[in-house]
């Protein structure tokens, strides 16, 4: 794993962690690509990135994410997570993740998070 890369996702996952649309939107390309392999189109693009990310804390506002394992390469990372909090419907979440990030000059340019669907949807009906 490279320290730039490391120190690249600390910052990126201190977004996440934060809840903070615009951080997370302002450390992808502008071309960029953020795709939650569930069934919803890739929100493509900083203004409907951002936009997924709010939905994404308008469904959980008490996300939190624990990281499992990380692997990185020069221009990569992927992350295994666990997501914990209170669905905005009331239930509780308790979700695990994988993240395939692709970074391109020192910004996200493809997120692609797999998530344990059934658990998903039972969190978030």
């Amino acid at each position: 794993m490279t320290t730039t890369t490391r120190e690249f996702f600390d910052r990126y996952h201190a977004c996440w962690e934060d809840r903070d649309p615009d951080r997370i939107a302002a450390m992808h390309t502008e071309d960029s690509v953020f795709h939650l392999h569930l069934s919803q189109p890739p929100a493509c693009g900083r203004t409907e990135i951002r936009a997924a990310a709010a939905q994404t804390f308008a469904l959980v506002p008490d996300l939190v994410f624990t990281l499992v394992s990380l692997r990185a390469g020069e221009d990569f990372w992927v992350a295994q997570l666990k997501l914990t909090g209170t669905a905005a419907s009331g239930g509780p979440v308790d979700v695990d993740l994988m993240d395939f990030v692709l970074v391109e000059n020192g910004s996200v340019k493809e997120k692609h998070s797999y998530a344990d669907g059934v658990a998903m949807r039972a969190a978030t009906p």
